[in-house]
């Protein structure tokens, strides 16, 4: 930062809102006085125009009125301004005004005022050209070497170089290799155009080359270029700077060589006529604008540099004289004379801020205040430390990864699902089979205590169900309001939903900018998706769920299924699906267990979720906290493996329809080409039945995009069914162990890693690497096996043979009293809840066996334990404390299956 700041002088703000870029400022004396004071031109992007004669003004004091000779609004934006002698027979001076589609050139008159309201100036157009492309920049001089007059070059956004001979236009020519337009400047010793391309290379090109090389009035192609009358533009020179380039200007301040300077990026180049570097100064500071000048001292060029920064350094050639400090960031900076003041700085930031300014040597420092002297009172400092750490502690007394929830926050969701169905359903575009698909309604009030700034609202229900509405946008919410909006949600699927629990999000930001998230979720009533119909009394499937408390009537618990006139009578429920199926609840009459059974796997998930949630509430009003649910059967694997097979197989038919739909676009767009070739051919000739092949092809095309699209949804369906069995399969097994709560966590995000299945990252993958890292872990039989590496990439397997028996071994390892944990010394600590010294079957004798198809497997509940004494291990350690469960990885296990694991848990938590 510069020890001394610029002297203001003269400066002003230009309109409101308005934006300016490089080429809005120029400086000369436009108006032809002859007093060799310059005016200050500005144009800005909403057409502004404003001409300034600029007195100097007393440190406070505002700009004086007659200061602003001229303000007009054009039609349009305004790109760039240049004064030149653009106007034939005359050598005065006259302004050129680039817009995207115009060039305007007008000339600037003042008339000598009688009275106290000064000169009038008035500007009039004298030639306008209309510009067939959008432009760029231009640049001006004497092309070709004529005397007296400027001719004005326009680059355009497309890379054509339009040129006019004053109220004429001239021609247009390309630059070979264009992409992208950039800055453009004129030589007038060499009679050439400087301009740096898109491949970071200075170029230089021969305005005679341009004249004589093709007309470029159409773009050609390469062959119809070669056939055509001209030349080829061929570039003069070429310097690699390898960097963009702000800014190009030429200067000649004497009879020797003229010097070209290129701005760019992080480097200022000072060239030679011939492309050759002068010099090179490397800048450590983010360049915005610059501009060379004549100094005094003969053979060097003095270059004011302005960076973003807000600094205005001085170079003589390449070594910095001086440095002062700015108000704002210049985006244009130009040289004046105003009344016998020479050399006056001229300075336009982007947002309109212009100053006319010098260089001065009144530093501006900083002076404290004198602090009155007063006497320290020890006591009362004591007493407040006291209470700012106080304060401190309690601030910190709670911290964690994971905030805790507020107790009032700035904004409440809640949502309040309706009792009943809607009476008229809202369902839309369902694709259900049944006669009559029922809806239900949920009103979700925002309560705000605070300003909330663009808060909107999303409802989130997973397919197949869907919601009438779930985007919702409101006006800003002052505080103590609220919002409040009714929706519905229905069945839109052909398949029953693997959840029946939605989510609400409302996102604001608050006052001061900050972005805020609020939610709440919510649970659907089963009725939505299923309706009472009569008990079956065979079934494929069967579940038993034990408890320790006596069978509480249907009546009771499901008051919204059974007649109440069936009293407690009623030890049998029928649920009739939407979809179709069937599932039945009983209960017994003599023991104190509940039996489920469907002839589809999936559909005892629902049910039977909705029956442990029922009786959990039923025996929680009634202040009983001992109830427990058991499963002492069977875990289905068998039936859930056949799940597990047929969505495996529809993904594999999906890429099999990938690949033939990529061959038969393949072949037909060559049986395309092939016929066009024909049809071009001035001599006819046979089509050799090439319609018919491409007939014939189209309608393959159109057969297996319509086969593909009809996976995509029996896809879909499966992996529904596969993910209600995987809930069922968890919850079985938490029951089956007595799993705890972060047990259960872990089980879901291992299973249940994928809220959607694509064919980039598919379900058995992911479980299969999840599953097994829980094998080398947590349920590992020794240090050694913990040791195996994982693989770090994920990809579709050929089968599912590895991920049943990873499963089937990850079971039978529960079963001989594996406990599941993401600590890393859960290896060591398997002796003391494994019985028989961590006695569990090898992978490789796993691999021998052989299921029996329609059998299911069975395992033991073992509550054996045993005691070892762990080693004490030398690895290095992870600890990453999640709501108060501490998580430890291994450093060199922290691989990819374990990065998608703990992350399966953080969002489950979250």
């Amino acid at each position: 930062m510069s020890l001394f700041k610029a002297r203001d002088w003269w400066s002003t703000i230009l309109g409101e809102k308005e934006e300016f870029d490089q080429g809005c400022l120029c400086v000369a004396d436009v108006d032809n006085s002859g007093s060799g004071q310059d005016k200050v031109i500005v144009g800005s992007y909403k057409g502004y125009l404003r001409i300034f004669n600029p007195h100097p003004v007393k440190p406070g004091d505002e700009v004086q009125p007659e200061d602003l000779l001229l303000e007009v609004q054009l039609r349009e934006p305004i790109l760039q301004v240049e004064v030149g002698k653009f106007v034939s027979g005359t050598e005065g001076l006259h302004l050129a005004v680039l817009h995207c589609r115009k060039l305007c050139v007008y000339a600037v008159s003042g008339t000598r005022g009688n009275v106290e309201h000064g000169n009038q100036y008035q500007i009039k157009l004298m030639y306008e050209h209309n510009l067939q492309r959008t432009a760029c920049n231009m640049t001006y001089g004497p092309f070709g070497g004529v005397k007296g007059r400027d001719l004005i070059c326009i680059q355009s956004m497309d890379g054509m170089l339009m040129l006019f001979e004053q109220e004429s236009y001239a021609f247009g020519r390309f630059l070979p290799g264009f992409l992208l337009p950039g800055p453009l400047a004129y030589s007038s010793r060499t009679d050439s155009f400087i301009t740096v391309s898109s491949c970071q290379q200075v170029e230089s090109y021969k305005y005679q080359v341009l004249a004589l090389a093709t007309d470029a009035d159409e773009r050609q192609d390469t062959e119809q270029q070669k056939l055509s009358s001209g030349k080829r533009l061929m570039v003069d020179w070429i310097l690699n700077i390898g960097e963009q380039a702000l800014d190009i200007c030429v200067v000649s301040f004497n009879q020797g060589a003229s010097s070209i300077f290129v701005l760019g990026e992080r480097n200022f180049f000072c060239l030679k006529d011939n492309g050759q570097i002068r010099f090179m100064k490397k800048l450590d500071y983010s360049p915005s604008c610059f501009i060379p000048y004549c100094s005094v001292r003969e053979g060097t060029i003095n270059t004011l540099i302005a960076n973003h920064s807000k600094i205005l350094n001085i170079y003589q050639d390449a070594t910095l004289k001086w440095a002062t400090q700015l108000p704002c960031i210049p985006i244009s900076v130009k040289i004046a004379n105003f009344q016998d003041l020479k050399g006056v700085i001229v300075t336009l930031s982007d947002d309109g801020h212009l100053q006319c300014s010098y260089l001065g040597t009144d530093p501006s420092l900083f002076q404290a205040p004198k602090v009155d002297s007063r006497e320290i009172n020890y006591e009362e400092m004591n007493a407040e430390m006291k209470e700012l750490q106080k304060i401190i502690r309690e601030a910190t007394k709670t911290q964690d990864i994971l905030p805790e929830s507020e107790k009032q926050r700035d904004i409440t969701v809640t949502a309040e699902v309706s009792a009943d169905l809607d009476e008229e359903s809202q369902a839309i575009d369902s694709e259900v089979k049944a006669g009559a698909v029922p809806s239900v309604t949920v009103k979700i009030t925002i309560q705000s205590r605070v300003t909330a700034q663009k808060p909107s609202l999303a409802v989130c229900v997973q397919a197949p169900l869907a919601v009438t509405c779930d985007q919702f946008i409101f006006d800003d919410l002052e505080p103590d309001s609220s919002e409040t909006v009714v929706l519905s949600v229905f069945l839109k699927e052909n398949c029953s939903p693997p959840e029946l629990e939605g989510i609400c999000i409302v996102s604001y930001n608050t006052p001061t900018g900050i972005p805020r998230v609020s939610q709440c979720s919510f649970s659907l009533p089963l009725k939505l998706v299923c309706f009472p119909a009569q008990p079956s009394k065979a079934a494929n499937h069967k579940l038993t769920i034990d408890t320790n408390k006596p069978p509480i009537s249907f009546v009771t618990i499901f008051p919204d299924f059974v007649d109440p006139c069936e009293g407690d009578q009623a030890n049998a429920l029928g649920f009739q699906f939407l979809t179709g199926s069937k599932a039945t609840l009983l209960a017994s009459k003599t023991s104190q267990r509940y039996r489920i059974q469907s002839d589809q796997l999936e559909d005892l998930w629902l049910v039977t979720k909705e029956l442990i949630h029922r009786l959990e509430e039923h025996f929680k009003k009634q202040n009983c906290k001992d109830f427990a649910c058991t499963f002492s059967g069977s875990i289905p694997l068998q039936e859930y493996f056949e799940l597990i097979d047929r969505h495996f197989e529809l993904r594999l038919n999906a890429e099999k329809y990938q690949e033939l739909l990529s061959e038969r676009a393949v072949q037909f767009r060559a049986i395309e080409r092939r016929l066009l070739t024909r049809f071009k051919d001035k001599t006819p000739a046979p089509l050799q039945h090439l319609d018919t092949l491409l007939e014939g092809t189209f309608r393959e095309v159109i057969a297996l995009a319509d086969a593909a699209e009809e996976n995509q949804a029996n896809m879909f369906q499966a992996f529904a069914k596969l993910k209600s069995a995987t809930h069922l399969v968890i919850m079985l097994i938490s029951l089956w162990q007595k799993l705890s709560h972060d047990q259960v966590a872990i089980l879901e995000a291992t299973f249940l890693p994928l809220a959607e299945d694509t064919q980039e990252l598919g379900w058995e993958e992911t479980v299969d690497a999840a599953v097994s890292y829980l094998l080398r872990t947590c349920l590992s039989k020794s240090s050694k096996e913990q040791a195996l590496t994982l693989s770090s990439q994920l990809s579709m397997p050929k089968d599912t043979s590895r991920l049943k028996k990873n499963i089937t071994l990850f079971c039978d390892r529960l079963a001989k009293g594996g406990r599941l944990s993401l600590s890393t010394d859960s290896a060591t600590q398997q002796a003391a809840v494994m019985p028989g010294g961590c006695a569990t079957i090898p992978e490789s004798d796993l691999e021998e066996r052989t299921v029996i198809k329609g059998s299911t497997a069975m395992f033991a509940n073992h509550g054996q334990t045993t005691k070892q004494k762990s080693r004490s291990g030398k690895k290095r350690k992870i600890v990453i404390s999640l709501r108060g469960v501490q998580l430890i990885f291994s450093e060199f296990l922290w691989t990819y299956e374990t990065i998608g694991l703990y992350f399966s848990l953080c969002w489950h938590n979250f």
